[in-house]
């Protein structure tokens, strides 16, 4: 008895196209039945004049997961008319690269056209993209790409400056209801032979949870039509039970090494420099659900104490020291309150980058300076030779005088012959105090050095 033998026998065409996920079955086949995008497919828009007018560029699509970047490469290759090949940046080398540019080339000799999809392009090394440009300089190939990341960072100049991007945004729910609908009634592709419903109200919830995700959300609902349809009283309705039990935990769009992330977490930081703790209460809880490290939160949100709070109010500082202490003791979910607390202080704190502006003034003068010696009299005589060529000679001890107060220069000679004034203490909160110090200090030193 062989391995296989109670194995039924091969699936027909009809049952081979059932066996394909639900995603894969509704996939639009024209751009009439292409839902969202219009910015770029609307009548007169870029992209519809390139497909229709057989525009022979290549093409970078960009955008986050489930908003048609291979269908459109489908729908391109069968519009112009063109051999489609596709294969993935994760699963494919150089080897297999030059291969199909081989094969490619030789249908090109004989009049075929070739559309070459690139699922996941950015996971393309250097060199491996490198060997694309011949191909698509000379025409042989018509290179479409798709990347969830920015083509900027992730895909080199010299083949960027050979495409054209296109972004993709995620659909609306409304755009996402329309193709749930489709899909039910459909009976040749869709989900019609199992005559199952769902009200509304439902179908907008499966949309809100997928995020702009088309096949996230037909993948989703196709489980849940199959529970539907075998469940004992359900009479093959989607209902909210069946939804919840369907779907788990809502889908939130995420990675932490790419685009997204530094999207989030701009946000989180800009909406607490702009005073509003909701959006930063919102940005932070997205990081966090979405799996965030909660400790790169917490080490994002220090800084964001130390750059657009600073001396406004000294305690931010350990507010958020505070809060990622207590992340790290506790961890999630009971160390999130700390974090939404810290955040909210720092939304509500008195703002000033008077320090992060003085340092970063000091620090290019650091780089962009010639390095003076230290002065004499601010250095150590810890010997009698120092002692005996200047160390400390002229050093005035500040506890030594009244109000703690000399009038000796600190900076080297030439910076302080410039009069260099980093720090500009602004009048938000307790820096306002230390702006009125810094002011009395000064005139107070123009006088000891004036007698």
């Amino acid at each position: 008895m062989g391995l296989f033998s109670d194995m039924p026998g091969k699936l027909d065409a009809e049952q081979r196209e059932r066996a394909r996920p639900l995603a894969e079955r509704m996939r639009p086949q024209s751009l009439d039945e292409f839902i969202g995008q219009q910015q770029i497919l609307g009548p007169g828009k870029p992209l519809r004049l390139q497909i229709e007018n057989d525009e022979p560029g290549s093409i970078i699509f960009w955008g986050p997961p489930g908003t048609g970047k291979t269908t459109l490469a489908h729908i391109i290759a069968k519009t112009t008319h063109a051999n489609f090949i596709e294969f993935s940046a994760v699963s494919s080398g150089i080897k297999e690269v030059k291969q199909v540019m081989s094969e490619a080339e030789r249908a090109w000799e004989f009049g075929s056209r070739t559309v070459l999809f690139i699922d996941e392009i950015h996971r393309f090394n250097r060199a491996q993209q490198d060997a694309f440009l011949p191909y698509v300089e000379r025409g042989t190939v018509r290179l479409i790409g798709a990347t969830t990341e920015n083509p900027s960072f992730e895909i080199i100049s010299a083949l960027l400056s050979r495409c054209r991007v296109y972004t993709l945004e995620g659909l609306t729910p409304r755009q996402i209801v329309a193709l749930l609908e489709r899909a039910l009634v459909d009976s040749e592709r869709g989900l019609g032979q199992l005559g199952v419903s769902a009200p509304p109200e439902v179908l907008e919830k499966l949309a809100e949870s997928t995020s702009g995700d088309a096949r996230s959300s037909l993948n989703i609902l196709e489980i849940a039509a199959r529970t539907a349809y075998t469940r004992v009283g359900n009479s093959g309705v989607i209902d909210e039970q069946v939804l919840t039990d369907t779907m788990q935990s809502k889908l939130l769009r995420y990675d932490k090494s790419g685009e997204e992330h530094y999207n989030i977490i701009s946000a989180l930081h800009k909406s607490v420099r702009n005073s509003d703790p909701d959006a930063a209460l919102y940005w932070l809880g997205r990081m966090l659900e979405a799996g965030e490290d909660p400790l790169y939160v917490a080490r994002r949100v220090i800084r964001m104490a130390v750059e657009d709070i600073g001396l406004a109010s000294p305690q931010a500082l350990g507010i958020c020291v505070a809060a990622k202490d207590a992340m790290d003791f506790m961890g999630r979910p009971e160390g999130d309150l700390a974090l939404a607390q810290a955040v909210v202080y720092l939304a509500l704190a008195p703002k000033s980058n008077a320090v992060y502006t003085a340092y970063s003034e000091a620090i290019s003068d650091v780089k962009n300076t010639y390095a003076d010696p230290v002065p004499l009299h601010l250095r150590n005589a810890v010997t009698g030779l120092m002692k005996g060529i200047g160390y400390g000679k002229g050093y005035e001890y500040a506890h030594n005088y009244d109000d703690k107060l000399t009038g000796m220069v600190c900076l080297p000679e030439k910076l302080a012959a410039q009069n260099r004034i980093y720090y500009h203490p602004t009048g938000e909160g307790f820096e306002k105090e230390l702006r009125a110090r810094l002011e009395d200090i000064v005139e107070r030193k123009k006088d000891i050095r004036g007698k």
